[in-house]
């Protein structure tokens, strides 16, 4: 069976800035929803030796890679939004860590080959413009051995998926509605796990580990 993918270039969605930046920073900073940061940077480092240096792409607000600069390691994060560099540089300060927030495009990351132990991009990978360029991207700033790691929405979420996922947010009522009918219509940019598999195979990993739960998707594409 054939396997259609939106491999070039896409649809560019309007740019996160100024307010929209700033209302969705504050969708992400509850106490529940700040929890699930921690766990999720200590479940992505868990295997990475002292002193690794780590890349988050499109970090928006910067609350994972903070999480991540918490446990001890070396964290860049480069944005394609200026406000969320802003936002994201004002939130390692008032956290007390040094996270090297910087602005820059998926597509062409402003940063030297070989850099990094560890790239992580969270829930923007199906926002991409340039897909497989993105992928080819994280190959190449990371090091031999590194591991690329994206966790995203699936293209085969159900409605309910979505349902459970915006609920476990704990929300007010305006933004539940507001956030379900978002990831609604992102929903149909995102990609399934058969189509991440293809995109894989066109890149410079060539292959990829998949992993679906809930509505997400774990996509891991190592560097050999």
């Amino acid at each position: 069976m054939q396997v259609k993918v939106r491999s070039q270039s896409r649809l560019k969605l309007p740019e996160m800035e100024g307010v929209v930046a700033r209302w969705y920073t504050g969708l992400r900073s509850s106490g529940r929803q700040l929890e699930v940061y921690r766990s999720q940077a200590a479940k992505l480092t868990e295997n990475l030796p002292s002193g690794a240096v780590v890349l988050e792409v499109a970090p928006g607000p910067g609350y994972l890679a903070i999480e991540v600069a918490r446990l001890g390691f070396h964290v860049t994060g480069v944005d394609i939004s200026r406000t969320f560099v802003q936002i994201a540089s004002d939130h390692a300060r008032q956290a007390g860590v040094r996270v090297d927030f910087r602005q820059g495009d998926a597509a062409n990351l402003p940063l030297e080959s070989g850099s990094f132990d560890l790239v992580v991009c969270q829930a923007a990978f199906k926002n991409f413009r340039q897909p497989v360029i993105a992928l080819d991207e994280m190959h190449r700033v990371l090091r031999t051995g590194g591991t690329a790691v994206i966790q995203d929405m699936s293209g085969e979420a159900s409605h309910s998926d979505i349902e459970l996922e915006v609920r476990a947010m704990e929300l007010g009522r305006l933004n539940a509605f507001m956030t379900k009918g978002t990831l609604e219509m992102l929903r149909r940019r995102a990609y399934s796990p058969a189509q991440f598999a293809h995109l894989a195979s066109e890149s410079a990993f060539l292959t990829c580990e998949i992993e679906t739960a809930g509505m997400g998707i774990e996509v891991r594409l190592k560097k050999t």
